[in-house]
């Protein structure tokens, strides 16, 4: 029995100690982080430190950590990162070792049926008793090479005059090997669940940096929604306070007579017309802020939620307009977008599962090798000298003088085998499935490059000419309140110039933003959205 609790303590030291369960066992902790052992969401972060002065201020590049950190829809993207690193540390379950035990005994009392079983007497009932354990180590390595271990100990007593030893222990060490030699042999067989794994972590990988760069191209134009509707929002207030003006200045020369009553109803109107301008713009700011809010994660606390924002960056472009060819944006595009990592990480896939499948076809030819020793011991008695007559079953057992030897080569025929035809049919068509949607990755990011190049020079273009049609609406504006100063001009050309100039801000506004948001989608386009904010997807995966 002593010995036996050894044999369990060394199967288990054998067992934590091999460098498989010790990758294993560092990798499930690693993967085990507070967020995936919460069953709580944790509360919206680092939003106190854009807190200034009861309004939340925020740059471009704080909208887009904080949507990082927080935005509901990355986070669940994110959570199949994480699903994949699990499946990873499911694909090492065929090497792990497995220790087992088994204790039991079973005790039998029947009437005698022949003299061999030694009661001495018809009348007297047959009694035995059998303690039998078993522990048992085995281990599946990366080669296919299955090695299991057993200690086999069987205590056996009874009122049988015959035994020999009676008790008696019999004993077996027994140590096993099998190879495949075709079918599931060798390393790539066997570490080819562990290639498609660790694959399909790369492939989510990427297809979480797309789908992240995505919700950056999406964060960033709501951000700029938010620019552009405060900027129509200022731009309609100041078109009616000049509307206000006018109907004053209308207003007082009707007291005095110098104008007629029916012309002040028309600065009238435009005041009341420009009030609702103001209100339309109010509301559309307030829906472009909230959507902003949702983005960034501020909905999740009902402080922050109510704090207004207040963001810093203008619309106009900082030095001189960005200027690329299509062909040096196609270039970095296909470095550089994730898109190609998805579909190469798929094609890798499908490759490996294409030689597996090839391995599956093979028969099954298994070389096994078995080593056992054996031992028998227990008491017979007492000799001469009043010493006990015993025969030691441990002394036997690693004395190895008592051994057994078995080895068998065994060949499986598979006569149709339609599993693994099935199975190399399904990876050839994903394969061609995947090459496809590769050339619709590079079709449809060619596509893109073109259009944000397109878009970008629109864009220039459309800031030019907004900037020469604001200084011309702003002339014509002062021109024809000169005019109207000097009774050369009536009130409809006053207030139709501070209409176009309202409009002709309105129209630069929404270029100048046009323009960010071009060069915006031109960095997605080329995979390079967040380096100008110094923002790496790598650090986004635990």
């Amino acid at each position: 029995m002593r010995h036996s609790r050894l044999c369990v303590i060394a199967c288990l030291v054998m067992a934590l100690s091999s460098p498989l369960w010790s990758q294993k066992g560092e990798g499930y902790s690693d993967l085990m982080t507070p967020q995936v052992r919460s069953g709580q969401l944790a509360a919206p972060e680092h939003f106190r430190s854009y807190v200034v002065d009861g309004k939340l201020r925020l740059s471009l590049r704080d909208a887009i950590v904080l949507t990082l950190e927080n935005n509901s829809q990355v986070q669940i993207q994110e959570t199949q990162v994480e699903s994949s690193k699990f499946t990873l540390l499911g694909a090492h379950a065929p090497f792990d070792p497995v220790v087992t035990s088994t204790d039991n005994i079973t005790s039998t009392i029947s009437p005698p049926f022949t003299v061999l079983q030694g009661t001495g007497s018809s009348t007297v009932n047959y009694k035995n008793t059998t303690k039998n354990l078993v522990f048992g180590y085995s281990q599946t390595f990366e080669t296919g090479t299955n090695v299991q271990s057993a200690f086999t100990s069987s205590i056996n007593s009874s009122n049988n005059s015959f035994y020999l030893f009676n008790p008696y222990t019999s004993s077996t060490l027994q140590f096993q090997a099998t190879q495949p030699l075709l079918k599931n042999g060798w390393f790539f067989a066997n570490r080819a669940p562990l290639i498609i794994a660790r694959r399909n972590l790369q492939e989510s990988r990427a297809a979480f940096a797309a789908e992240v760069n995505n919700n950056i191209l999406q964060a960033v134009g709501q951000y700029w929604a938010v620019v552009q509707a405060r900027g129509n929002l200022d731009v309609a207030r100041a078109s009616m306070d000049a509307a206000e003006t006018t109907y004053k200045r209308d207003k007082r020369a009707l007291e005095l007579g110098a104008l007629p009553p029916l012309d002040i109803y028309r600065s009238e109107s435009q005041v009341a017309s420009r009030r609702v301008e103001v209100i339309q713009s109010e509301y559309a700011l307030k829906q472009a802020e909230d959507t902003l809010r949702l983005t960034i994660g501020a909905d999740q606390d009902p402080y922050f939620q109510a704090l207004d924002i207040e963001l810093t960056e203008k619309p106009e472009p900082e030095g001189e307009l960005r200027t690329i060819d299509a062909g040096s944006a196609l270039q970095a595009a296909l470095t550089k977008r994730p898109e190609f990592d998805v579909a190469r990480a798929a094609l890798a896939i499908d490759e490996t599962r294409i030689r597996l499948a090839h391995n599956h076809l093979l028969p099954e030819l298994d070389l096994q090798a078995t080593y056992s020793s054996n031992g028998l011991g227990g008491s017979t008695g007492i000799n001469g000298t009043g010493q006990p007559i015993s025969s030691s079953w441990l002394t036997q057992m690693f004395g190895f003088g008592y051994p057994t030897y078995e080895a068998q080569l065994s060949l499986t025929l598979p006569v149709k085998n339609r599993a693994a035809k099935a199975e190399l049919g399904g990876a050839l068509v994903s394969r061609r499935s995947d090459l496809y949607s590769e050339r619709q990755v590079r079709e449809q990011v060619a596509l893109d490059v073109s259009n944000a190049v397109h878009q970008l020079e629109q864009a220039k273009l459309t800031i030019v000419a907004g900037k020469e049609a604001l200084d011309l609406a702003q002339k014509t504006m002062a021109a024809e309140q000169r005019k109207y100063d000097l009774g050369s001009s009536t009130i409809f050309l006053v207030l139709e110039a501070q209409t176009e100039m309202a409009a002709a801000q309105q129209n630069l506004l929404q270029a100048e933003v046009g323009y960010q948001l071009a060069i915006a989608a031109l960095n997605h386009a080329t995979g390079e959205l967040l380096e100008p904010y110094h923002v790496q997807i790598a650090d986004l995966t635990r």
